[in-house]
């Protein structure tokens, strides 16, 4: 009996501890002044998971981890930046002004990354849409063969299998022939690399791991690196959804089709991949990088080429550069919006801003895949999409496979094309990145691969939407509660 008696003092005691420091965490929440839906999101969690809400919140919550980790990242950064803007700034001036006249208000993006020094605009680079790793891959493999001076990889995931293997053996064989190879690659996402690293090594390529996820350092794990970048001696860039993994090739060795899009770049808008490439080197190696010249070169002038800038951005970014140009085009739409995006939990700004293009008579339509890779963010998903329908945009379901492709075209002239997810995550934690592209002739590629995407898809109907069961609308409810998580 002493001892039940025991137990349950025992008890009594660690549920107040846990009460209190859940009580403290809770005020410590409302006082960032975070975002409502995510501040509400880590409440429920603390609630309704005792202990493991503790944990979740002490490893993904904490934006004073975010400062702690990334303060060191915008110091380094600083002469990098000044330095670059300042030497093509005025150019980009100019090229705003004369685009102005094309597309008008639509320049809105490129302007606001212009203002906040995130991005120069840079005019007349040839610009080739690659659908899927069957293109990718082979002008990515023959761009790599005929590199001279330096090669820069940086990707979220790198796979051992048939594709990684055969980019490793073009990496060591160009560093035998004395190109400087660098890599970054996220640990987290490159956890199937097993030891091309130790090999890249062995024959003097430069590998990094960005952030390490090891038990010191669980609360890195939130904070990856989602981005694809190669850069080619300053001159050929590529950047876009497509991993380095055999499953982009869809040889039949996987059962599931993958649909992404990815760009290749030439001219001076490789600069900003370069670049950016550069900051993430700074932040890995712990090291300041000067701007030398053999990184970037003068790029060749492709005539009535396409005018393209950059968006990056990451939890170290000031603002969330990503959906703010993505919004900054929406708000400017005249006729028609497509989006393609394997993720969209969309953030409350992005979605009012499609509801209200679609109020306004402008066609929005949104292709999302039928069978997603994760069950809590489908559900999620599903859950926005009542509204959407009822206001008039059209949303396709994608059945020949997995759509990972990460686009969206305005007006048919002004692209996008990069990492980034309709969703918190991608916006605010994850480092991301994309291109956008001005130039009628890829806008009209662009749509005409959304028009072969879409045959490849279901139109929702409205009033089918509205009459599933309430098992299926109750799992999208509760893993929407989710969604600021995600």
């Amino acid at each position: 009996m002493d001892n039940i008696l025991e137990f349950v003092k025992q008890s009594q005691i660690w549920v107040a501890l846990y009460f209190i420091v859940s009580i403290g965490v809770v005020i410590t929440i409302l006082l960032e002044n975070r975002n409502p839906s995510k501040s509400l999101a880590y409440i429920l969690v603390l609630l309704f998971l005792p202990v493991v809400g503790l944990i979740v919140y002490y490893f993904f919550g904490r934006d004073l981890r975010k400062e702690k980790i990334f303060k060191k990242k915008v110091f380094k950064e600083t002469h990098i930046v000044t330095e670059f803007i300042h030497k093509y700034f005025s150019d980009s001036e100019r090229e705003l002004a004369r685009m102005e006249k094309e597309i008008g208000d639509l320049i809105s993006p490129f302007k606001l990354l212009l203002s906040q020094k995130q991005s120069l605009v840079h005019r007349n680079n040839r610009v080739t849409l690659l659908t899927n790793g069957e293109e990718k891959f082979p002008a990515l493999f023959d761009a790599l063969d005929q590199a001279r001076h330096h090669i820069h990889l940086e990707y979220y995931i790198f796979t051992k299998d048939d594709i990684g293997n055969q980019l490793a053996e073009i990496l060591i064989r160009k560093a035998s022939e004395g190109i400087k190879v660098r890599v970054i690659i996220d640990d987290r996402g490159s956890n199937h690399i097993k030891d091309i690293p130790r090999k890249l090594k062995e024959a003097g390529i430069e590998v990094y791991q960005f952030m390490p996820v090891r038990f010191a350092s669980l609360s890195q794990a939130n904070y990856r690196n989602h981005r694809k970048i190669v850069v080619i001696d300053g001159k050929t860039g590529f950047v876009g959804g497509i991993n380095i993994d055999d499953r982009y090739i869809n040889n039949g060795k996987h059962q599931l089709f993958w649909r992404d899009t990815h760009v290749k770049i030439e001219g001076s808008a490789v600069k900003e991949l370069q670049f950016n490439f550069f900051k993430s080197l700074s932040f890995v190696t712990q090291k300041q990088y000067e701007l030398e010249s053999a990184y970037f070169p003068e790029a060749i002038d492709y005539d009535d080429g396409a005018t393209i800038s950059v968006a990056a951005s990451g939890p170290a970014s000031p603002h969330p550069y990503n959906l703010e140009v993505l919004l900054s085009a929406i708000n400017q739409a005249k006729k028609s919006i497509r989006i393609a995006n394997p993720y969209f939990i969309p953030p409350a700004e992005l979605l009012t801003a499609l509801e209200l293009a679609a109020a306004s008579g402008i066609e929005v339509e949104l292709i999302i895949p039928a069978q997603s890779d994760s069950y809590i963010v489908q559900h999620a998903s599903f859950s926005y999409l009542k509204t959407l329908i009822r206001r008039g945009i059209k949303v396709y379901l994608y059945h020949k496979g997995f759509m990972h492709a990460k686009t969206v075209v305005i007006d048919g002239k002004l692209s996008f094309v990069g990492t980034v997810n309709m969703d918190i995550r991608s916006f605010y934690i994850n480092f991301e990145i994309a291109a956008i592209v001005h130039q009628p002739e890829f806008a009209s590629r662009m749509e005409y691969q959304f028009a072969l995407d879409k045959a490849d898809s279901s139109l929702i109907r409205a009033k089918e939407w509205v009459t599933r069961s309430r098992s299926k609308k109750f799992i999208d409810s509760v893993c929407r509660l989710l969604a600021p998580l995600l």
